[in-house]
C-alpha cells in the first residue's frame, strides 16, 4: 500500500522503496532461521508473516534439530515476535503419501536431471526417517522437508492464515487458535483429526462429485506440489472465499505418469464455502498447453484487482524433460509470463523468456510506488 517492496533472504527480511532506499533490513528473531519462499504484510496492523524454520527444536525423541520450511512467524512493524504457527505441531508431519510420489529430479531447487522421474520407495523413505540425517531433504518428521511451505496469506475476516504445502500437495487454513479450519487436498493419507477438515469437491449446483482418494475426473482436480495459494479478497466474504493457486502438477494423482511428457501445470481458481465445507473449481488454464508449459518447481497465479485479470507465470517451463535437451545447465528454462482477462482461458498477453529461471513474476504499479 505504501509503494515499497518487502522480501526475505536467508536469516534476514527487508523492506526497500522502489529506488532501492532501505526502510529496514533485520535479522530474524532469536529461535528462528532460514527465511525463504514467502512473506505477507497484514495491512490492518502492519505485521508481517514470514515463512521460516524453528532453530533448536526438541523433538519428542529428544533430538535437537533445525526444522525445515515449516513455521510461520508473525512479527509486528518493529520486528518484535507476536506469534508463530509451528506446523509440525499443527499438521501431521508423518503423512508421506506425497513424499513418495514427487519427482526426485526436481525437489524445490535441487534440480538433478539424472533423477528425473525417480521416486522414493516406502522402504527408502523409512530408512531415511529412521536415521539421524536431518536437514533440507525429503523425509517425514520435524527436521526434514516434510511440508515445504511456499506461500502464506492472511484472512482478516476470521484472523486465520492460508498456507500452501508443496510436500503435502495441500492448501490449508489455520486459525489463531492453531486449529485447522479446512484442507484442500486429496484425501489419501490424512488421519483424524485432519481428515475431518477435508473439503468436499462439488459441481456448479453444489452437488458432491464422485471422487476417489486421489482423483476426481475432468470437472475437478486437486493441486499437486502447488505454489501461491492466495485469497482473492475482492471476490470473497466471511463465508465464501476464492483462492488462486499455481498447480505445478508433479505427482498428480499421487503417482508419476508413464511418460514425462504427460505432465502439465495449471493456473486454477477455487471457490470455497467454509460453512458447507465444500470446494468448487471455477477456472483453470494450462492443462491444454501440455508439457511445453510444465513447471516442475516455483511459479505463480495471482489475481490483479486493478485489471480484473489473472497473471500466471509458468516459471520453470522446459526445466526438465525433452524440451530441456542436453544443455539443461546452459539453458535451464523458458518461462511463459501470461495474463488472462477474467473468465477467459486464452491469454491476452504472453511473453516467452528464453534461457532464464525464475521464482515469481507479477506486475507492480510504478506510478503508485513513485507517488509514495
Amino acid at each position: 500500500a505504501d509503494g515499497a517492496m518487502s522480501w526475505g533472504y536467508g536469516q534476514r527480511y527487508a523492506k526497500y522503496d522502489i529506488m532501492g532506499r532501505e526502510i529496514f533490513n533485520r535479522r530474524l528473531p532469536t529461535g528462528y532461521a532460514d527465511f525463504s519462499h514467502a512473506s505477507k504484510k497484514i495491512e490492518s496492523n502492519g505485521h508481517y508473516l514470514l515463512r521460516v524454520a524453528s532453530d533448536g527444536y526438541k523433538r519428542p525423541d529428544n533430538k535437537i534439530v533445525r526444522t525445515v520450511r515449516d513455521v510461520i512467524l508473525e512479527v509486528d512493524g518493529d520486528g518484535n515476535v507476536v506469534d508463530d504457527f509451528r506446523l509440525f505441531e499443527i499438521l501431521d508431519p508423518y503423512r508421506d503419501n506425497v513424499l513418495k510420489a514427487i519427482d526426485q529430479g526436481a525437489v524445490c531447487l535441487n534440480i538433478d536431471p539424472a533423477k528425473q522421474g525417480k521416486t522414493l520407495t516406502a522402504e527408502e523413505l523409512a530408512k531415511q526417517d529412521q536415521n539421524d540425517h536431518f536437514g533440507d531433504i525429503v523425509g517425514s518428521g520435524a527436521g526434514r522437508n516434510w511440508a515445504h511451505i511456499n506461500s502464506v496469506d492472511y484472512d482478516e475476516t476470521d484472523d486465520s492464515i492460508i498456507i500452501s504445502s508443496r510436500h503435502q500437495s495441500a492448501i490449508i487454513k489455520i486459525g489463531r487458535d492453531k486449529k485447522v479450519k479446512w484442507i484442500l487436498g486429496a484425501p489419501r493419507g490424512w488421519r483424524s483429526p485432519w481428515k475431518e477438515a477435508l473439503l468436499t469437491p462439488v459441481d456448479a449446483q453444489g452437488k458432491p462429485l464422485k471422487c476417489g482418494d486421489a482423483e476426481c475426473g475432468d470437472a475437478f482436480d486437486w493441486t499437486w506440489t502447488q505454489h501461491t495459494a492466495w485469497r482473492i479478497d475482492s471476490k470473497s466474504d466471511k463465508n465464501v472465499i476464492w483462492v488462486s493457486v499455481f498447480d505445478n502438477g508433479d505427482g498428480r494423482g499421487l503417482e508419476q505418469p508413464a511418460l514425462a511428457e504427460e505432465k502439465y501445470t495449471r493456473g486454477v481458481i477455487y471457490k470455497i464455502d467454509q460453512k458447507k465445507m465444500t470446494v468448487q473449481q471455477l477456472w483453470e488454464v494450462g492443462k491444454d498447453l501440455g508439457h511445453e508449459y510444465f513447471s516442475p518447481v516455483t511459479g505463480i497465479t495471482k489475481y490483479m484487482a486493478d485489471k480484473n485479470s489473472v497473471v500466471v507465470f509458468y516459471s520453470t517451463a522446459g526445466l526438465l524433460g525433452p524440451s530441456a535437451g542436453p544443455n539443461v545447465k546452459e539453458e535451464p528454462a523458458h518461462p511463459y509470463l501470461t495474463e488472462y482477462r477474467w473468465g477467459e482461458t486464452k491469454p491476452a498477453v504472453e511473453l516467452k523468456i528464453n534461457s532464464v529461471m525464475g521464482y515469481q513474476a507479477f506486475p507492480i504499479s510504478v506510478e503508485q510506488a513513485f507517488t509514495h
